[in-house]
C-alpha cells in the first residue's frame, strides 16, 4: 500500500469500524500515492498532497485520461463518492475527506454546466494562508478535514465518511 495509508489503515479507518478492501494502485500519479479502494463499500479516489515551498497549502491532482488519451477533469459520471487526501507537515499528518458532491459544489468536478480542474490546493489547519482566496477555500475545506494524532477524533472521522 502506498506511504501513509497502510499506517492510516491501521492507526484510523480499522479503529473507526471502516472495512478498507478492493485496494488498486493508479497506473499514474505515483508522485501523488495514487490509487483507489474501498471503506464500507465506499469507493474512494485517493491522493497525497504534495508540499509546494513557494506557495501556502499543498498541491494534489484530480484528473483522468479520457478516451482520446488526453488529460481531463473528473467528472460527475466517475463512479466514486469520496476523493481523500493526505497531507503532513513537519510534525502533522491528517486528512481531508472530500464527499463528491462538495467537489461538485466547489468546481472542481465536471459537469454538464462546467469543466472541473485538474488539480487545486489543500489547505490543512497549520497552514497559514496568504491571501483571502486561499483563506475563503481553507474555510470550507477545513468542514471536510480530520487530523490524525494520539486522540484522533474517531467520531469525525466516522461523520466525514458518512456525508455522501
Amino acid at each position: 500500500m502506498k506511504n501513509y495509508l497502510n499506517l492510516i489503515n491501521s492507526k484510523v479507518y480499522a479503529i473507526s469500524g471502516l472495512k478498507f478492501s478492493n485496494f488498486k494502485n493508479e497506473t499514474e500519479g505515483n508522485q501523488y500515492a495514487a490509487c483507489r479502494f474501498q471503506l464500507n463499500g465506499w469507493n474512494i479516489i485517493y491522493r497525497s498532497a504534495k508540499i509546494t515551498p513557494k506557495k501556502a497549502g499543498q498541491f494534489v491532482t484530480f484528473w483522468k485520461r479520457n478516451k482520446k488519451g488526453v488529460t481531463a477533469p473528473l467528472s460527475d459520471k466517475d463512479l466514486f463518492n469520496f476523493y481523500v487526501i493526505t497531507v503532513r507537515g513537519k510534525d502533522t499528518l491528517g486528512q481531508f475527506v472530500f464527499p463528491k458532491a462538495i467537489l461538485i459544489d466547489k468546481g472542481i468536478i465536471t459537469t454538464s454546466m462546467k469543466e472541473g480542474k485538474r488539480g487545486f490546493r489543500v489547505y490543512p489547519p497549520w497552514d497559514t494562508t496568504t491571501n483571502k482566496q486561499a483563506a475563503k477555500t481553507q474555510q470550507w475545506q477545513l468542514g471536510y478535514f480530520y487530523e490524525i494524532t494520539p486522540t484522533t477524533d474517531f467520531k469525525k472521522v466516522k461523520e466525514l465518511f458518512n456525508m455522501h
